[in-house]
């Protein structure tokens, strides 16, 4: 009784990761810890409240220890952000260092979340005075969770932060940008470049580019152009997918959020992965507002580009401005000079990639190859038929259109149908 008042105190004392008691995992076992003097029924609720946001927690911990660690690394708070930065080398390296009171709060905080994460069933219900109205085991009414051994040093958690960051950025690797800030995507699409057919050496200066990003070298903006369909966006998931294990990480930007492009830097600012600044399908009016946002984060205003981040734009115009043409006959005195401003924004751009739509031979490959990966066993004569066709009612071919009409084609053949 007296140790799990004690506890209370702790947790109730903790300053820098004060944060973790607004979770519903750390919430709800103060609140059982807490319970020794209401009735059993209340006690009970509580215990399956606790129990519930266990078996919740997404990391699918094992352990109490587990799900107590994996809140504390995932912790947003100013000494992940700066053991992130690198400002706790001398930490991670001798184990020592000059005590200051963030440290000093940070090892007594450590010492807590280590203490509740070996906290075991048997202990708290054999601290509530009125168990045995329970009956003979309490236990078998009441399920029960298993107690782990993870450690929690401050010398594990600098090393995690140093190589993986903070925070959600630690946790999760795509986000959107929504209402003032990046919200993760906990099931980004899976998409691979393995899987994208047919378009493997017009991507490949958008790969080289990313992979020196990642390998520390100079590298530049991105803005893949072309028709509907031909995986401009598939191609910037993929690369997400392929190099997420070496700290690649995705920011999809909407185009009516682009003013909040210095809050995202800031933000990003310092951490030690690579940021991709996705803006999916890009086009504009002649007098969007947004388009004079875009051009000033690309050619670099006070907030310019971290070191840390590359811009990656997709758009079906490759000059982004829907144009009439009356505009092109406006009376301006300088229309050669407006217009060529409205084409001038996707010269900000170090790389542009055109994506095409494909003519009837490179559609066929796209096709064949989808088909040899799923293993069809069909004449190819009968799949380009069936294919072309697919293609006329869609009114185009593209990579889209192949990657449907195959898993048409995939769902009648193993059903012993034709494609016709």
């Amino acid at each position: 009784m007296k140790s799990l008042f004690m506890l209370r105190i702790k947790l109730s004392a903790l300053s820098v990761y004060h944060g973790l008691l607004e979770t519903e995992l750390i919430s709800s076992l103060y609140d059982l810890i807490s319970a020794m003097d209401v009735p059993p029924d209340v006690f009970a609720m509580k215990w399956g409240r606790f129990f519930s946001a266990l078996s919740r927690e997404e990391s699918r911990a094992d352990s109490l220890s587990d799900a107590i660690y994996n809140k504390v690394v995932y912790d947003d708070n100013v000494f992940t952000r700066a053991a992130a930065g690198g400002e706790m080398e001398n930490i991670q390296d001798t184990g020592e260092r000059s005590e200051d009171r963030t440290i000093a709060a940070v090892k007594k905080d450590l010492e807590t979340l280590r203490e509740l994460s070996m906290l075991k069933p048997e202990d708290v219900i054999g601290a509530y005075p009125r168990k045995a109205e329970f009956g003979e085991n309490p236990l078998d009414l009441l399920p029960a969770w298993e107690c782990g051994s993870t450690a929690i040093s401050i010398e594990d958690i600098v090393r995690f932060h140093k190589a993986n960051g903070c925070g959600e950025f630690a946790r999760y690797i795509a986000f959107v940008r929504r209402n003032g800030r990046c919200v993760p995507i906990p099931n980004p699409d899976l998409v691979s470049l393995d899987s994208l057919k047919g378009y493997e050496e017009i991507r490949l200066p958008v790969v080289e580019n990313t992979v020196s990003f990642l390998d520390g070298l100079p590298a530049n903006n991105c803005l893949l152009y072309g028709d509907r369909g031909t995986g401009k966006s598939s191609t910037v998931k993929a690369l997400l997918n392929e190099y997420c294990d070496r700290g690649l990480r995705l920011i999809e930007l909407p185009k009516m959020y682009l003013n909040e492009y210095p809050d995202i830097v800031q933000e990003i600012a310092g951490l030690p992965l690579k940021f991709i600044i996705f803006i999916d399908d890009l086009s504009f009016r002649a007098d969007d507002e947004n388009y004079a946002a875009l051009k000033g984060i690309l050619e670099g205003g006070i907030a310019s580009r971290p070191g840390n981040a590359l811009i990656y734009a997709t758009t079906n115009r490759r000059h982004f401005l829907s144009e009439t043409m009356s505009a092109r006959k406006g009376d301006e005195v300088h229309l050669a000079d407006t217009i060529q401003e409205s084409l001038s924004l996707s010269d900000r751009f170090g790389i542009q990639v055109s994506f095409l739509a494909p003519d009837r031979k490179n559609y066929y490959r796209i096709i064949h190859a989808l088909a040899e990966e799923r293993g069809f066993e069909i004449d190819h004569k009968e799949l380009e038929l069936a294919a072309e066709q697919w293609a006329l009612n869609k009114k185009g071919r593209s990579p889209r259109t192949a990657v449907q009409f195959i898993r048409y084609a995939q769902a009648r053949l193993s059903k012993g149908l034709d494609l016709r």
